[in-house]
Protein backbone atom coordinates (compact mmCIF):
# COMPACT_ATOMS: atom_id res chain seq x y z
CA UNK A 1 0.00 0.00 0.00
CA UNK A 2 1.05 3.59 -0.56
CA UNK A 3 0.98 6.70 1.54
CA UNK A 4 -0.36 9.91 -0.01
CA UNK A 5 3.01 11.25 -1.13
CA UNK A 6 3.80 8.07 -3.05
CA UNK A 7 0.36 8.28 -4.69
CA UNK A 8 1.31 11.83 -5.76
CA UNK A 9 4.60 10.55 -7.18
CA UNK A 10 2.76 7.80 -9.06
CA UNK A 11 -0.22 9.71 -10.44
CA UNK A 12 0.65 13.40 -10.52
CA UNK A 13 4.40 13.84 -10.73
CA UNK A 14 5.13 10.78 -12.89
CA UNK A 15 8.20 10.25 -10.74
CA UNK A 16 10.53 7.88 -12.63
CA UNK A 17 11.17 6.05 -9.34
CA UNK A 18 7.56 4.85 -9.46
CA UNK A 19 7.49 3.75 -13.11
CA UNK A 20 8.17 0.11 -12.22
CA UNK A 21 5.46 0.24 -9.55
CA UNK A 22 3.00 1.49 -12.16
CA UNK A 23 3.97 -1.39 -14.44
CA UNK A 24 3.49 -3.93 -11.64
CA UNK A 25 0.07 -2.52 -10.81
CA UNK A 26 -0.94 -2.58 -14.48
CA UNK A 27 0.19 -6.22 -14.71
CA UNK A 28 -1.79 -7.10 -11.55
CA UNK A 29 1.39 -8.20 -9.78
CA UNK A 30 0.65 -5.95 -6.81
CA UNK A 31 -2.53 -4.60 -5.29
CA UNK A 32 -2.71 -1.08 -3.89
CA UNK A 33 -4.92 -0.69 -0.84
CA UNK A 34 -7.08 2.24 0.22
CA UNK A 35 -9.70 2.90 2.85
CA UNK A 36 -12.32 5.60 3.17
CA UNK A 37 -9.88 7.55 5.37
CA UNK A 38 -6.89 7.29 3.02
CA UNK A 39 -9.09 8.19 0.04
CA UNK A 40 -10.42 11.25 1.90
CA UNK A 41 -6.81 12.27 2.61
CA UNK A 42 -5.98 11.86 -1.10
CA UNK A 43 -8.94 14.03 -2.08
CA UNK A 44 -8.02 16.67 0.51
CA UNK A 45 -4.37 16.81 -0.60
CA UNK A 46 -5.39 17.22 -4.25
CA UNK A 47 -7.07 20.47 -3.21
CA UNK A 48 -3.91 21.97 -1.67
CA UNK A 49 -3.27 25.38 -3.28
CA UNK A 50 0.47 24.65 -3.59
CA UNK A 51 -0.32 21.85 -6.06
CA UNK A 52 -2.22 24.31 -8.25
CA UNK A 53 -4.64 21.68 -9.57
CA UNK A 54 -7.88 22.79 -11.18
CA UNK A 55 -11.09 20.92 -10.40
CA UNK A 56 -11.08 18.73 -13.55
CA UNK A 57 -7.50 17.63 -12.83
CA UNK A 58 -8.37 16.86 -9.21
CA UNK A 59 -11.32 14.77 -10.38
CA UNK A 60 -9.17 12.92 -12.92
CA UNK A 61 -6.57 12.11 -10.25
CA UNK A 62 -9.26 11.00 -7.82
CA UNK A 63 -10.72 8.71 -10.50
CA UNK A 64 -7.25 7.33 -11.31
CA UNK A 65 -6.69 6.59 -7.62
CA UNK A 66 -10.07 4.87 -7.35
CA UNK A 67 -9.40 2.78 -10.45
CA UNK A 68 -6.08 1.52 -9.07
CA UNK A 69 -6.93 1.18 -5.39
CA UNK A 70 -8.48 -1.91 -3.85
CA UNK A 71 -10.90 -0.55 -1.24
CA UNK A 72 -10.57 -2.18 2.15
CA UNK A 73 -13.02 -0.30 4.33
CA UNK A 74 -13.23 -3.20 6.73
CA UNK A 75 -9.59 -2.73 7.74
CA UNK A 76 -10.39 -0.18 10.43
CA UNK A 77 -13.05 -2.48 11.81
CA UNK A 78 -10.57 -5.38 11.75
CA UNK A 79 -8.17 -3.39 13.91
CA UNK A 80 -10.97 -2.39 16.28
CA UNK A 81 -12.05 -6.03 16.57
CA UNK A 82 -8.51 -7.16 17.38
CA UNK A 83 -7.32 -5.02 20.29
CA UNK A 84 -4.17 -7.15 20.63
CA UNK A 85 -2.98 -5.99 17.19
CA UNK A 86 -4.14 -2.44 17.83
CA UNK A 87 -2.31 -2.24 21.15
CA UNK A 88 0.93 -3.59 19.61
CA UNK A 89 0.77 -1.33 16.56
CA UNK A 90 3.29 1.48 16.98
CA UNK A 91 2.05 5.05 17.21
CA UNK A 92 3.35 7.40 14.56
CA UNK A 93 4.58 10.75 15.83
CA UNK A 94 2.46 12.32 13.07
CA UNK A 95 -1.12 11.42 14.04
CA UNK A 96 -2.29 12.02 10.45
CA UNK A 97 -0.15 9.08 9.32
CA UNK A 98 -1.54 6.58 11.83
CA UNK A 99 -4.34 5.66 9.41
CA UNK A 100 -1.75 4.18 7.01
CA UNK A 101 -0.39 1.89 9.73
CA UNK A 102 -3.90 0.86 10.74
CA UNK A 103 -4.91 0.10 7.16
CA UNK A 104 -1.74 -1.91 6.53
CA UNK A 105 -2.26 -3.93 9.71
CA UNK A 106 -6.00 -4.36 9.34
CA UNK A 107 -5.83 -5.38 5.68
CA UNK A 108 -2.88 -7.71 6.10
CA UNK A 109 -0.63 -5.67 3.80
CA UNK A 110 2.90 -6.89 3.18
CA UNK A 111 4.41 -3.41 2.82
CA UNK A 112 3.63 0.26 3.32
CA UNK A 113 5.57 2.30 0.76
CA UNK A 114 6.51 5.79 1.90
CA UNK A 115 9.29 8.36 1.99
CA UNK A 116 7.98 9.84 5.23
CA UNK A 117 10.63 9.55 7.95
CA UNK A 118 8.00 9.45 10.70
CA UNK A 119 6.66 6.24 9.13
CA UNK A 120 10.00 4.80 7.99
CA UNK A 121 11.38 4.85 11.52
CA UNK A 122 8.58 2.44 12.54
CA UNK A 123 9.62 -0.32 10.12
CA UNK A 124 11.05 -2.80 12.64
CA UNK A 125 8.25 -2.22 15.12
CA UNK A 126 5.58 -2.73 12.43
CA UNK A 127 7.25 -5.96 11.31
CA UNK A 128 7.20 -7.31 14.86
CA UNK A 129 3.74 -6.03 15.82
CA UNK A 130 1.78 -6.53 12.61
CA UNK A 131 3.97 -8.34 10.08
CA UNK A 132 4.31 -5.63 7.44
CA UNK A 133 7.34 -3.69 6.26
CA UNK A 134 7.56 0.10 6.01
CA UNK A 135 10.01 1.07 3.29
CA UNK A 136 10.79 3.44 0.46
CA UNK A 137 9.24 2.54 -2.90
CA UNK A 138 12.59 2.40 -4.65
CA UNK A 139 13.97 0.00 -2.03
CA UNK A 140 10.94 -2.23 -2.33
CA UNK A 141 11.05 -2.12 -6.13
CA UNK A 142 14.78 -2.82 -6.29
CA UNK A 143 14.23 -6.20 -4.73
CA UNK A 144 10.95 -7.11 -6.39
CA UNK A 145 10.80 -10.11 -8.67
CA UNK A 146 7.69 -11.80 -9.98
CA UNK A 147 8.72 -15.08 -8.36
CA UNK A 148 10.27 -14.02 -5.08
CA UNK A 149 8.32 -10.87 -4.24
CA UNK A 150 9.81 -7.65 -2.94
CA UNK A 151 12.90 -7.15 -0.84
CA UNK A 152 12.49 -5.36 2.43
CA UNK A 153 14.39 -2.28 3.63
CA UNK A 154 17.07 -4.50 5.17
CA UNK A 155 17.52 -6.50 1.96
CA UNK A 156 15.67 -9.64 3.07
CA UNK A 157 12.72 -11.05 1.18
CA UNK A 158 9.17 -10.13 2.12
CA UNK A 159 6.69 -12.97 1.53
CA UNK A 160 4.84 -12.53 -1.74
CA UNK A 161 1.10 -11.85 -1.60
CA UNK A 162 -1.36 -9.92 -3.69
CA UNK A 163 -1.32 -7.03 -1.28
Amino acid sequence: MLDTNVWLDLLLFDDPRTLRLSELVDASCVRLLASAATRAEWQRVLGYPQLGLDTPTQQRLLQSHDALAFRVDEASAAIADHPAVSSRLPRCRDPDDQMFLELAAGAGAVSLLTRDNALLELDRRCRRAAGFAVCRPETWLAGFSATDGPADEAGGKVPRTDR
